[in-house]
């Protein structure tokens, strides 16, 4: 790669986020950009809510609560505690400076700014450096057909019955495009990087955008599995892997999803035997802390340098 190389990263989840995080420390200010799932993205009291995108931010900027994973930390849930008062929605907790996010970017998009001119704002106002780019101005909802309750909105299946029903099909809804900056951040790219984040609900709503999956096939790919020994890290996937594909959960049911899209594969050591017909790392991927985090996206960078 050149001395200060153009990084795109595919984000979505948790552990998205942190690699990402890592990443961000790893690289020279200015070289990397992240495109972001809006898969997950509803309306909820009235406020636009955008979970993977949230959680980018506040991880970048090291405000996240690193126990749950989601949210801010040292939040409070007062507004919570009044909503159920009222007898309101109260499945999907929003805490009390989480809220100011949503007012926000509620408040934006209304006025007419695009979700990518939104989240820039947020992002500048967070400090951040790494350029976040959601990955389409436009709403792409995603639904899961399950084998008990039919069709649900993805944070209707994830958080209010806890992935419980059993998944038939992951479901792209809509018309939306990818936005022009994402684009044009996949055309700079000199590596991809796809995070640990779950192939079929974080990064496949991106991948199925017209276009997009076409772009990023012209580019050096690589990814980090999120399957640990037969199990995820965090998260339904090693419940939807057998599922929607017919095979164990590993890391090389992760690389047979990904096909032929895949230059590379960073996997957790022990687990490089299930990968078969690609160049493959086994280091540490679980995150634990933030030096865990740094030193994944050294392997990571150190393996395309390699290949």
């Amino acid at each position: 790669m050149n001395p200060q190389p153009n990084i795109l990263y595919l984000s979505g989840g948790v552990g998205g986020a942190r690699l990402l995080e890592g990443m961000a420390r790893a690289l020279p200010p200015g070289s990397l950009s992240a495109i972001v799932n809006v898969g997950d993205d509803f309306e909820h009291w009235g406020l636009w809510i955008c979970p993977d995108l949230d959680t980018v931010l506040y991880t970048l900027a090291d405000l996240g609560d690193r126990s749950r994973g989601w949210g801010l930390r040292g939040e409070s849930f007062r507004a919570l505690q009044s909503v159920q008062r009222f007898g309101g929605e109260d499945w999907f907790q929003l805490g009390d400076k989480d809220l100011g996010t949503h007012l926000m970017r509620t408040l934006w998009l209304r006025e007419g700014q695009t979700l990518t001119q939104v989240t820039a704002r947020l992002a500048r106002a967070l400090g951040i450096e790494c350029r976040v780019l959601p990955v389409s101005d436009q709403r792409s909802p995603t639904f899961i057909e399950t084998a008990s309750d039919g069709e649900l909105a993805f944070q209707d299946w994830l958080v209010r019955r806890r992935a419980a029903p059993q998944v038939r099909r992951v479901l792209f809804r809509g018309d939306a495009l990818p936005s022009a900056e994402a684009l044009a951040a996949i055309d700079a790219a000199d590596l991809v990087v796809i995070g640990p984040s779950n192939p079929y609900v974080s990064i496949d709503p991106m991948l199925s955008l017209p276009g997009l999956r076409e772009r990023l096939a012209r580019k050096p790919v690589l990814a980090v599995s999120p399957i640990v020994g037969g199990q995820a890290v965090k998260g339904p996937l090693a419940e939807m892997i057998p599922l929607l594909s017919r095979m164990p959960p590993s890391a090389g049911a992760v690389a047979a999803h990904y096909g032929s899209l895949l230059a590379g594969l960073v996997v957790e050591s022990g687990d490089e035997p299930s990968v078969r017909d690609l160049p493959v790392l086994g280091t540490r991927t679980v995150m634990r802390t933030r030096r865990d985090r740094l030193e994944l996206a050294r392997a990571v960078l150190a393996f395309a340098e390699g290949l």
